[in-house]
C-alpha cells in the first residue's frame, strides 16, 4: 500500500510544484503586501489547493493517456503506465480528489471554488479532446497557469495590472511551446506516436512561435514596469531595472535549445543550468528591494 501512495505521490507530478506556485505568487509580491502574513497564509492554502488540483488532473492525463504512456519511451516508467499504481486505485483517486479540492476551496473562498472548477473543466477537455488540436493544445496548457495567476489576485482581493496578466500569459506560453518544441526533438521519428497532434507540429512552426512570443514578453513586461500602479508608486520606474534580467534568461534558453541543443524541458534546463538560476534569483532580489526597501 505505501509503494502505491508513493506511486500516486510521483504521478501528481512533485517537481511541477514549484512551478504552480510560482505563477500563484506574482499577485501578492506585485502588489507589495508580501509581507502582510495573513493575506501570504491565504495564499498558501489557495498554493496548495491548486497543488492537488493539478495532480488530480495529472492523474486523470495518466488515465486518458495509458495506452500512449505505455509506447512513450520515459513516460511508460509512470507509476500508472508501469503498473506501480493499479488502473483501479488511479481511478478511485481521480474521484475523490476534486470533490474534496473543491470542498475546501468553497469553503475557503467561493472565487477561488470557481476557478478550481473552470481549470477542471479546461483540462478535461484538455486531456479529452484539445491536446489533439494542433495550436489549441498549447493555449489550453498555457490558460491553466493564467488561472494560477487570476486565483493568486483574487484570494487576497488584489486587482492586478493587465499588462501583468499579458506578460505571465506570453510566459506560459513560452515555456510551452518551449516544451513541445524539446519533445518533438527528442522523440524524433516517433513523436506521432506518442502524441499524434506532433503530426501537425514542426520545429521551424515551434522555433517561429518561440520567436514571436520572446519578443511580445519582452515588450508586454516592459509595459509592465512602467505602467503597473504598484511599480509606479513603489519604485518611480526604477521596475525598468529588472528588465535586462528577464531579457538575459529568455536569450539564455534560446542559447541553450539552439547551441549547446539541450533537449530537456523548461523547467529541466533551469534545474539544471546555473546561470539561469542565478538569473531568476537575481531578478527576484531585485524586485524585493525595489518594492519593498526603495
Amino acid at each position: 500500500m505505501l509503494d502505491i501512495v508513493a506511486g500516486l505521490a510521483t504521478t501528481m507530478r512533485p517537481k511541477q510544484w514549484m512551478k504552480n506556485v510560482l505563477f500563484v505568487f506574482p499577485a501578492i509580491v506585485f502588489s507589495g503586501n508580501l509581507f502582510e502574513l495573513e493575506l501570504l497564509a491565504r495564499v498558501a492554502v489557495c498554493s496548495v489547493l491548486l497543488i492537488l488540483s493539478a495532480g488530480f488532473v495529472y492523474i486523470f492525463n495518466d488515465l486518458a493517456d495509458l495506452d500512449a504512456d505505455r509506447a512513450h519511451p520515459v513516460k511508460r516508467l509512470r507509476p500508472i503506465a508501469s503498473g506501480r499504481v493499479p488502473v483501479l486505485h488511479a481511478k478511485a483517486v481521480a474521484l475523490v480528489l476534486p470533490v474534496f479540492v473543491l470542498v475546501a476551496a468553497f469553503q475557503f473562498d467561493t472565487r477561488l471554488a470557481l476557478i478550481i472548477a473552470l481549470y477542471f473543466a479546461l483540462q478535461i477537455a484538455y486531456s479529452l479532446y484539445l491536446k489533439h488540436k494542433v495550436l489549441l493544445d498549447i493555449l489550453t496548457v498555457a490558460a491553466g497557469f493564467v488561472l494560477r495567476l487570476i486565483a493568486g489576485g483574487i484570494v487576497i482581493d488584489v486587482s492586478l495590472s493587465p499588462w501583468l496578466y499579458a506578460s505571465a500569459s506570453l510566459l506560459a506560453l513560452f515555456l510551452v511551446i518551449g516544451k513541445r518544441r524539446q519533445e518533438l526533438l527528442a522523440l524524433a521519428g516517433s513523436a506521432e506516436n506518442v502524441r499524434p497532434v506532433f503530426s501537425q507540429y514542426n520545429l521551424p512552426l515551434l522555433d517561429d512561435l518561440l520567436r514571436i512570443v520572446t519578443t511580445a514578453t519582452t515588450i508586454t513586461y516592459i509595459l509592465y514596469t512602467v505602467e503597473a500602479p504598484t511599480m509606479i508608486r513603489n519604485s518611480e520606474h526604477l521596475g525598468l531595472l529588472t528588465v535586462p534580467f528577464v531579457i538575459y534568461g529568455l536569450f539564455r534558453f534560446l542559447y541553450l535549445i539552439h547551441v549547446e541543443e539541450h533537449r530537456g524541458a523548461p523547467d529541466e534546463i533551469l534545474m539544471s543550468d546555473r546561470p539561469l538560476q542565478i538569473t531568476l534569483a537575481l531578478a527576484a532580489l531585485a524586485f524585493i528591494v525595489i518594492l519593498y526597501v526603495l
